[in-house]
């Protein structure tokens, strides 16, 4: 049964949307297919709104206020569609720009960050190593996770440079070569890997082949995805019709999915009964 979802207005006052769930998602290309996908698992009758910045991708290389600059104006594209709730499905932009996204749009819509799953990760001793890209890597706030959830537990930061444009691009031979390159660097001992960007986990086989090792990969999609349902109040319900709609915006412009999106099983599982654009 889907329930209503009250939205608070500036005035302190409810506005009823309709029966349904809507969730948006953002990110600066198509990571945010993982959590996506996982959102459309828990409920397949959700609306989903994608928001994406195909004109200023990659965000990684910005500075932090170019990162919340182009952030916001992708998160005020979603907002548009009047979603229930908003994910930040980009590490990066958590990082530099969920305080700003907060600021603006909560408390009508609750926007919720992608933290990597560094506390999980530890819980299984060590070592532990976190892919990501070079800005997350070493940055403050990938240290005081480290510092928060794994104390006492060996931890390698692990770069991986190119890694998230190739995903981005759909570009076999670049993510086999960033993925070789990232896993040359992981230590031999590791136990488990934490995923610290959405975009690696559309090849998550592809870097547990090329690590060659018995390692546990731990990405956030499926975490996300639970916890935007709970803020929202609405209950998992896997079994539904799959009715939901999707609404895809490169950069403002409504579109549809794109050719790489396609090409993993996350963007093929996203393909509704009913697209809206």
């Amino acid at each position: 049964m889907r329930r209503s979802l009250p939205h608070r207005t500036g005035h302190g006052c409810f506005v009823d949307y309709g029966d349904r769930v809507k969730i948006a998602l953002m990110d600066s290309g198509i990571g945010l297919l993982a959590a996506a996908a996982a959102v459309r698992g828990l409920r397949p009758d959700a609306d989903l709104v994608l928001s994406s910045d195909p004109d200023g991708m990659p965000w990684g290389p910005r500075t932090p206020e170019g990162v919340t600059e182009r952030a916001l104006a992708v998160a005020r594209a979603a907002a548009a569609h009047a979603p229930d709730a908003l994910i930040v499905a980009c590490n990066t932009a958590t990082v530099h720009a969920l305080p700003a996204l907060r600021a603006e749009l909560e408390p009508a819509i609750p926007v919720i960050g992608t933290v990597p799953a560094i506390k999980p990760a530890a819980r299984l001793g060590g070592p532990v190593a976190i892919w990501a890209t070079p800005a997350t890597t070493g940055s403050p706030y990938q240290r005081d996770l480290i510092g928060r959830f794994a104390g006492s537990v060996a931890v390698t930061e692990v770069p991986c440079p190119g890694l998230a444009d190739a995903v981005d691009h759909a570009d076999d031979t670049a993510v086999e070569r960033a993925v070789a390159a990232a896993a040359a660097r992981t230590p031999r001992d590791t136990r488990a890997v934490v995923l610290g960007c959405t975009h690696y986990e559309l090849v998550a086989e592809r870097i547990r082949a090329a690590l060659g090792l018995p390692v546990v990969l731990h990405g956030s999609a499926g975490a996300v995805a639970a916890q935007t349902l709970r803020r929202i109040g609405a209950a998992p319900d896997p079994g539904a019709t799959a009715s939901g709609t999707l609404t895809v915006l490169h950069s403002g412009r409504e579109g549809t999915l794109s050719d790489a999106a396609l090409r993993y099983a996350e963007g093929r599982l996203l393909q509704p009964v009913t697209t809206v654009h």
